[in-house]
């Protein structure tokens, strides 16, 4: 995939085209800082994995599928092994009939190509034709049903510390009454707290960061055993059997284990 960048302002520039697109292919691992912009954004990921961090929720975007961040959003992302992907911004006036929430989709062959036809484009000449095509862009994020590859951050400071501390090192085994001493919290206030912020209990929260980060770890190109007894799984058959009841095959027959035996092949 060629390798371009985007300009400079291109998530600031209000007055600009419809949409304004680039594609990216990385041979290492990279990350940007926290930020945010008056345009939309919609990143997708092609190989590899990538992780976006807003102030509400954590992403896990694997290939084949794509993030949409409404106008304004605060993000960060950190991409796993080496990948390729693209971005696409989207003029605030196209955002309106868009999801006001950050989701993650997969993005299907003909949103694809259309934002990567855009991003081929070499100059700044807009006409109809470009356009027909922007519209198609813009009409096709609208359509897509959100995926669950997200995990909501709790908005408690003290349950956040704990969150982010989990979302660093997933792995990390201590007891709910161990993180509530460590955060000047209880375990009770977890225990209630947790399921009333995220929707989740805080073992199940625990659980989902591991799986999100057993999707980065494949993508790097770990192996299923060291995937499993790395994040604190008991045994190598209970983590694939809790893998594939989540997202519905096992580790080595999903799409990123498939995409990294393509390339060795």
């Amino acid at each position: 995939m060629p390798h371009r960048q985007p300009p400079d302002l291109i998530g600031h520039d209000l007055d600009g085209p419809t949409v304004a697109a680039f594609s990216v292919a990385l041979k290492s691992e990279f990350a940007t800082p926290a930020h945010r912009h008056p345009r939309g954004q919609m990143i997708g990921c092609i190989r590899g994995v990538v992780t976006v961090l807003t102030d509400i929720e954590a992403w896990v975007v694997p290939s084949g599928h794509a993030i949409w961040l409404p106008p304004h959003q605060l993000h960060g992302g950190q991409s796993f092994g080496p990948g390729a992907g693209w971005s696409v911004y989207v003029a605030p006036a196209a955002c309106r009939d868009l999801p006001e929430r950050p989701r993650t989709v997969f993005a299907p062959p003909l949103l694809r190509e259309a934002i990567l036809r855009a991003a081929a484009w070499e100059d700044d000449r807009w006409d109809v034709a470009r356009q027909r095509i922007a519209d198609l862009i813009v009409d096709e994020i609208g359509r897509l049903p959100a995926e669950a590859l997200g995990l909501p951050m709790p908005r408690d400071p003290r349950l956040q510390r704990i969150a982010r501390a989990l979302l660093e090192h997933p792995e990390d085994g201590r007891t709910i009454e161990e993180w509530a001493a460590w955060a000047c919290s209880t375990p009770r206030t977890l225990s209630r707290r947790f399921p009333q912020e995220t929707g989740l209990s805080f073992m199940d929260w625990r659980q989902r960061a591991r799986l999100l980060r057993a999707l980065e770890m494949l993508a790097e190109g770990h192996s299923v055993t060291s995937i499993a007894l790395d994040l604190g799984y008991s045994s190598v058959s209970g983590f694939i059997a809790l893998f594939r009841r989540t997202f519905g095959a096992t580790p080595t027959a999903h799409p990123i284990c498939r995409g990294i035996e393509a390339r060795r092949g």
